[in-house]
């Protein structure tokens, strides 16, 4: 059973609930320009709050059916979300795997939030989800994400050619894994 809020040092990692919508829809609005270069083309409607909040929705349902979980990120002293940490296509039985998926808000960049987060989210992933794999597509051009892999001991499994279409554009990605040891 995963519980609705983890504490690393610094940060807070709330499980996804549609009560958020305001403060997720704040985050992707004060983002739009700096993460159009990371992310698919979005509509509008985006970035409403109603949007948002069915996003966060359809979340829930995946938690629920541990198809995947996504955690949203605040620093402890304030409830402005920074970020989210997000594990994908959560297979389970033989596989045991899933997709990481992580942002982080422009103002917080360089100051080690996202390691963090995800350091934490990979301790929930393996001990509480019980996953044995990881797997991270990172766009070769994007070295702050590259960079948090590399800490988190993510190994470089190969290059995905032409992998997400992001901002219209089909790019490359390298393919990072992190395997559970103890799994």
């Amino acid at each position: 059973m995963l519980k609705q809020a983890y504490e690393t040092d610094r940060l807070v990692l709330h499980l996804s609930n549609r009560e958020m919508a305001q403060q997720v829809a704040e985050y992707f609005i004060r983002n739009k320009e700096f993460l159009k270069t990371t992310e698919p083309l979005r509509s509008d409607d985006f970035y409403t709050v109603e949007f948002q909040r069915s996003e966060l929705e359809c979340d829930e349902k995946n938690c629920e059916n541990l198809s995947g979980v996504k955690f949203w990120i605040t620093c402890k002293e304030s409830e402005k979300v920074i970020g989210m940490v997000a594990f994908n296509g959560i297979i389970m039985g033989a596989f045991q795997s899933c997709f990481l998926a992580y942002r982080l808000d422009e103002d917080e960049l360089n100051k080690g939030f996202m390691t963090e987060a995800v350091k934490k989210g990979i301790e929930i992933a393996f001990g509480d989800i019980g996953l044995h794999r990881i797997e991270a597509n990172i766009m070769p051009r994007n070295r702050a994400s590259l960079r948090v892999a590399e800490k988190l001991n993510f190994k470089n499994e190969g290059l995905a050619n032409k992998y997400l279409k992001i901002n219209g554009i089909w790019e490359d990605h390298i393919h990072m894994v992190l395997l559970n040891e103890n799994a």
